[in-house]
């Protein structure tokens, strides 16, 4: 996954650099004169329309992500802009109860039961990092309005658009120490049932620098009849976001 990440995160560099304008010298703090916004967002994650046993725990259900995003003007000093852009998401869920993610055999490979970590390698075991995360290539679109028509950087500004993303990586991440003092790190990567594209609307309120902002997915977190008790369950996601350049 790390040298995924690397490939990615090269290509969204030279994407940028594609676009980008002459770069000038600006006083320290100051915005690099580069086109566009590399935006590094961090905020937290749930699931809806769940059952009660696929409760996640609040502040271990985080969210990174990494986006550029090229402005198209429309119309001239209307305010409006149009946002094509390109990044990768990050989500990691931590289910109460100190449950994960398992194969289901009785459906196929491409499945997932919720299960007691325990109940798998041992009642006796200190569970450490219990989480699974999935990794989404993603392709943001949005328009914005812009208050400020004369300076769009320096502006209050209001987004709404959508995003689609790939999944290129589900895992679990499990550590545990067992009563002889072995410690064990597990990493599972399989799919898990989860959809492999997922679709949804995003709003984001901005400031110079600084933006809150939310996702609401429109299609099922996993596969129809392939994840834990046949759920239907969607995304919110919810968080700031600090523009790099």
């Amino acid at each position: 996954m790390k040298r995924f990440t690397v490939v990615i995160l090269l290509n969204l560099i030279i994407v940028t650099s594609i676009f980008a304008q002459k770069r000038e010298k600006t006083p320290i703090g100051g915005r690099p004169n580069i086109k566009g916004d590399l935006f590094l967002e961090l905020g937290f994650n749930t699931l809806n329309n769940k059952p009660s046993e696929l409760n996640t725990e609040f502040f271990k259900s985080r969210t990174f992500n990494i986006y550029y995003q090229y402005p198209i003007n429309i119309g001239e000093k209307s305010g409006f802009t149009f946002n094509p852009g390109i990044g990768i998401a990050s989500d990691k869920f931590a289910f109460e109860g100190g449950k994960n993610l398992f194969n289901n055999p009785e459906i196929g490979p491409n499945s997932s039961k919720l299960l007691p970590v325990t109940e798998v390698y041992g009642n006796n075991i200190n569970v450490g990092v219990n989480n699974v995360g999935i990794n989404f290539l993603e392709v943001p679109l949005e328009f914005r309005y812009h208050f400020n028509k004369n300076n769009y950087d320096k502006s209050v500004r209001f987004a709404f658009g959508g995003k689609v993303g790939y999944l290129f990586q589900a895992q679990t991440k499990i550590s545990y120490t067992n009563p002889a003092g072995l410690e064990r790190k597990i990493k599972d990567r399989q799919d898990f049932g989860f959809n492999q594209f997922r679709y949804g609307v995003h709003a984001r309120l901005g400031f110079p620098g600084f933006n809150l902002w939310g996702y609401y997915g429109l299609n099922e977190v996993f596969q129809k009849n392939k994840g834990p008790f046949n759920t239907q369950a969607t995304q919110f996601n919810f968080g700031v976001s600090v523009a790099l350049f």
